[in-house]
């Protein structure tokens, strides 16, 4: 399932991947020509559902800072310019408030020569924030705009707004499409193995766990307590202390 031959460099739209590796029996009771928990597959389509060269794409960047942040905005806009054609691309000022008319800043104009070397830079180019907008109101922007294309970067509070967005515009009958771009330290994001900036994390909350460890040695029974970002997950602080 989901296999691309060379033949066929495309994916084609019943292409699926299985949720579950593993063989479950089926619940009593269920019917028997239930197809088991798929998802499509990414990549290549034979046809592309909007025109490149009519595109109106948006970048945004929520919540906390996570290393290799501007690393993405830099690709995502290459990508867009260089393999698609697209030469509107909006960079949305500081999280979702930036969609709220009246409440957010002017987008940036996107082009390849302005994000060259954002990638050297920590932080985010285009600002953060964390909030609750309401998807109405971000909707109006994005349908005032003309935008097709939205680009979330962010944890699991911005992908359940992206979420929020897309049913919005769904509802409107908006063609929208909105693309949650995974993004936080705590690696805590459903279904993904591993968000980028977790391992940047690992390693230097590794190296203060290491400083930690000596002071503690130092001193008569010593118990040194260092508190690690994760929330409601352990996966940072578990990895960082066995690094």
């Amino acid at each position: 399932m989901g296999e691309i031959s060379h033949d066929n460099p495309f994916v084609e739209e019943e292409d699926r991947v299985l949720l579950s590796p593993y063989f479950e029996p089926r619940p009593p009771g269920q019917d028997p020509d239930t197809p088991p928990l798929t998802y499509e597959v990414a990549g290549p389509r034979r046809m592309l559902f909007f025109e490149p060269a009519n595109v109106r794409a948006a970048i945004v960047t929520c919540g906390g800072l996570c290393p290799g942040i501007n690393d993405v905005v830099r690709r995502l806009v290459l990508a867009l310019w260089y393999n698609y054609g697209v030469r509107e691309i909006f960079g949305i000022r500081y999280g979702y408030r930036g969609l709220v008319e009246g409440e957010g800043e002017v987008p940036y104009i996107l082009k390849p020569e302005e994000i060259e070397t954002i990638s050297n830079d920590g932080g985010t180019y285009l600002g953060s924030s964390r909030g609750n907008q309401d998807p109405v109101d971000m909707v109006d922007f994005l349908q005032r705009r003309k935008i097709q294309i939205l680009f979330t970067i962010g944890g699991d509070g911005t992908q359940r707004g992206a979420m929020a967005i897309s049913r919005e515009a769904r509802k409107r009958g908006y063609a929208l499409s909105v693309v949650g771009i995974p993004k936080t330290i705590d690696n805590d994001i459903g279904l993904v193995e591993r968000t980028f900036g977790f391992d940047t994390a690992v390693s230097l909350a590794a190296h203060v766990l290491r400083g930690a460890h000596v002071e503690a040695e130092a001193e008569h029974n010593g118990v040194v307590i260092v508190k690690i970002m994760g929330r409601q997950s352990g996966f940072l602080a578990t990895q960082a202390s066995i690094a």
